[in-house]
């Protein structure tokens, strides 16, 4: 494999700046390791921008950064360009790749480059955000972009490479600036790894959550509503009460208690907690009587109130509280997706309150609960310790012992966790709990923050044993994430065909004639006796077509009533996992469906 950049102080450095700076350290294989990766993916949206420019010369580019799922462009351009042209685009990046390219860096001083890129009102934005007064810029050919790099040693190194999606994109972020267009990429080192992640995708397109939601009647997006709002419908809110149910159980089972917040809190709250200067950005407010408040983006402060409640001991802790809470954030318009990125949510959010000598044996109890969970729903999973971000609060010394805290629990009880430098909540570090789902794709979901800081700023305490008052610990957690998030991961992990006992309706009932209809009344209120929901397809259509119309929702279990069944109090069953049909008494078949619902236990 060719060297493509080495890793320096946990830093990744392309070659040419490591020559120039004498630097000797581990070089970075071209293979699909991550570092190699964001590598390779840079430099082939700077591969896709030469190859814009080259067919449509007027075109202005604003950045092109390596993001989770490849990379993209901002661009403008005068021509209008659709997904058809992403194939000419593509062909032209072969073209260029061939002539091997050397990918040159050279830096300026800022304000040259502000004379260098005058006529280019994207360069301009962009050097805007650059607080450095001194810009690096990447040259290929004859074309040069500003850029922050590492970068590859010359285009010929890329090969396997595919233009995913274009979209709209607002400068910067912000509805209220003009619109760019927006090319999505893929880049591996190889072309089997290429060919694998597209067919992951082309599978992941006929499990788009929104097209089966929108199938199965389980949500809505509506435009007179507003973006990022969802609509739950009867299907939806029958499988996301079942999802709580399951929930507040398991819950209780370990003892935490059910609270509950406001979803609006006086701005000063917010400033004590320190989310108004370190996330007010994604926060909306209002006034009520001339004073703000701010609508919450998180359930901690509400918990925190629900400790001040009363003075605790030693002996009350830990605490446990927990709570579906419903929070809102302001995000980007563009950066809104279907149910997994929402202005408007719900958290399966508790709070911890214990003694340092708790952290350990409560974090192993939550990582107990997410294994719980997880197992139950097939799904692999991997944690990641991040520690403390750039814009944070509390003294450094604080974040060690919290960040020592987590690393002990988990190295105790022989965990396996990666490290993400700077991924911590501006409160304290955090464990991410990252899903894989059936056909491989990585989710963020659940997350067990450790937070020393929200504690000694609400000046939280509780008694000693010998009378002393001592700050408590606290720990947030959410192991779903959020319902409407995880709903949408379930809804593609299992393409819709939920297992019986999350299943917005176990079984639909099917009278053949209306004379049958008294009957199927009767296995549907026996059905919710035991805890089933179910429904009756009884509109004057066809038997057939109401069958169909019934599997569309893909409900596991289908029974027909007829004279038969009604006169020996049978059920005619059609079982779609197990693909076959049968007969059963009422009684058996009740205990089949309780049996099957009743076969979790988080």
């Amino acid at each position: 494999m060719s060297e493509i950049a080495i890793k320096y102080n946990n830093k990744i450095v392309d070659l040419q700046t490591a020559k120039e700076l004498g630097i000797e350290a581990d070089p970075i294989e071209l293979d699909n390791s991550d570092e190699a990766l964001e590598v390779l993916r840079h430099s082939t949206a700077h591969l896709m921008a030469q190859a814009i420019k080259s067919l449509y010369p007027d075109a202005e580019f604003y950045v092109g950064p390596v993001v989770k799922e490849g990379f993209y462009y901002d661009f403008k351009t005068s021509q209008t360009i659709g997904e058809d042209d992403l194939k000419a685009i593509e062909k032209a990046m072969l073209n260029i790749a061939k002539q091997k390219l050397e990918i040159q860096k050279y830096d300026i001083s800022k304000d040259e480059a502000i004379q260098k890129f005058k006529d280019d009102h994207l360069k301009q934005a962009v050097l805007q955000n650059i607080p450095s007064q001194t810009v690096s810029i990447y040259k290929q050919g004859d074309f040069e972009d500003l850029c922050r790099g590492p970068h590859l040693p010359n285009v010929g190194l890329i090969r396997y490479f595919k233009l995913t999606k274009i979209s709209g994109a607002y400068l910067g972020g912000d509805s209220k600036n003009e619109m760019l267009t927006r090319i999505y990429g893929i880049a591996f080192a190889d072309k089997e790894s290429l060919k694998n992640y597209l067919d992951m995708m082309r599978e992941a397109q006929k499990r788009d959550h929104r097209k089966i939601g929108a199938q199965m009647k389980l949500f809505t997006f509506r435009e007179e509503v507003g973006a990022g709002f969802a609509i739950w419908l009867p299907a939806g809110g029958r499988l996301r009460s079942r999802l709580e149910s399951l929930l507040f159980k398991a819950h209780r089972k370990r003892g935490y208690q059910p609270v509950r917040g406001p979803e609006m809190l006086r701005s000063d709250l917010w400033k004590t907690s320190g989310h108004y200067q370190n996330y007010g950005e994604n926060m909306y407010f209002t006034k009520i009587d001339d004073i703000e408040f701010g609508v919450k983006p998180m359930n901690c402060v509400g918990h925190i109130k629900v400790y001040e409640e009363e003075l605790h001991s030693y002996r009350d802790l830990p605490l446990k509280y927990f709570e579906y809470g419903v929070v809102h954030r302001h995000e980007m318009t563009g950066a809104l997706h279907g149910l997994f990125r929402v202005r408007e949510f719900t958290q399966d959010d508790a709070h911890i309150f214990c003694t340092a000598d708790q952290i350990e044996e409560q974090i192993i109890e939550v990582i107990d609960f997410v294994d719980k969970i997880m197992s139950t729903f097939d799904f692999d999973y991997t944690m990641m310790l991040s520690t403390k971000p750039d814009k944070a609060v509390g003294d450094d010394d604080v974040w060690d012992i919290a960040t020592s805290a987590l690393k002990s629990a988990m190295d105790k009880h022989s965990l396996s966790y990666n490290i993400d430098e700077g991924g911590g909540a501006f409160y304290g570090p955090k464990i991410d709990i990252k899903i894989t789902d059936a056909i491989g794709r990585e989710w963020q979901c659940g997350t067990i923050q450790l937070d020393f800081n929200l504690p000694s700023r609400f000046e939280l305490q509780y008694n000693g044993e010998d009378n002393k008052k001592i700050q408590p610990v606290m720990i947030h957690r959410a192991i779903l994430g959020s319902f409407e998030r995880f709903i949408g991961i379930l809804t593609e992990h299992y393409a819709g065909e939920f297992p019986m006992f999350i299943a917005p309706t176990q079984v639909a009932i099917i009278p053949i004639a209306p004379t049958h209809n008294g009957y199927a009344q009767e296995i549907f209120n026996n059905l919710l006796d035991i805890g089933a929901d179910s429904e009756i397809y009884a509109k004057s259509e066809s038997l057939n077509k109401r069958i169909r119309t019934a599997e569309k929702t893909r409900v596991p279990m289908i029974v027909v009533l007829g004279d038969e069944e009604m006169g020996n109090k049978t059920v005619a069953i059609r079982d779609r996992k197990e693909r076959k049909q049968y007969n059963l008494n009422q009684e058996e078949f009740l205990l089949l469906i309780k049996t099957k619902i009743n076969e979790v236990n988080f």
